[in-house]
């Protein structure tokens, strides 16, 4: 099968690894009357962008890809221990795992690969989770996509499930939902440009962390995140 098309399937909404059920923090931020208009919808994708994609999650992508390709599994648990432990929040990064170590299996049950293989025998002794950005590289080192393409699906995934929750969670109809999404994704080129050489992960987005950290304390709530 040809990597475009295995890829089209990977970023599908549909594939089972439940990110249906996340909002990574923008329901507590919603219900907390931060986030009420389009232009806070845009403030918050640009931090998702900036931020968390920017300088943990895109980067993490692209050094999986190089340690996959290079069998460097030491290598690999190390990123996803730490991009792990960038999540202040328990519930977060619960979801961030559960949502890897699903896409892990579901891809070597669909695409079988022996790489993918040792990552979930890895798993299973405890050795990483993996990390949803860790698992996301993986399965797209091991179908021979090109490691900038692999950043970039992994950043569209991530806004296009922002702009999920978004549409149940304020007043934003699908078009002027997915206007935000078209504006956001024309800057993705940039910050992959900007990933390029970074070799260790930060995270600095106070804001989504604390809704992230208040979302269990929610009267009722749509999203476990």
């Amino acid at each position: 099968m040809m990597p475009l098309v295995a890829l089209l399937h990977l970023c599908d909404s549909l594939f089972p690894i439940g990110a249906f059920g996340y909002s990574e923090g923008l329901e507590a931020a919603t219900a907390e009357g931060r986030i009420r208009a389009p232009s806070d919808l845009r403030d918050w994708l640009d931090v998702c962008l900036e931020q968390s994609f920017g300088r943990a999650d895109g980067p993490t992508v692209l050094l999986t890809w190089t340690a996959f390709n290079d069998r460097d599994w030491s290598t690999l648990s190390r990123l996803d221990s730490e991009v792990h432990a960038l999540r202040p929040s328990a519930g977060a990064r619960r979801a961030n795992r559960a949502m890897g170590l699903r896409l892990a299996i579901t891809w070597q049950a669909l695409y079988p690969d022996g790489g993918m293989q040792v990552l979930l025998s890895r798993a299973e002794s405890g050795a990483l989770g993996p990390a949803l950005p860790v698992a996301f590289g993986c399965a797209c080192a091991s179908i021979g996509v090109d490691q900038r393409d692999a950043a970039a699906a992994f950043a569209y995934t991530r806004l296009a499930s922002t702009i999920a929750a978004a549409m149940r969670l304020m007043p934003i109809g699908q078009t002027d939902a997915h206007a935000q999404l078209a504006a956001v994704l024309t800057r993705i080129p940039a910050v992959i440009d900007e990933m390029a050489g970074r070799t260790e992960l930060e995270s600095f987005a106070p804001a989504m962390d604390i809704a992230l950290m208040n979302q269990p304390h929610l009267h009722s709530r749509l999203f476990r995140t």
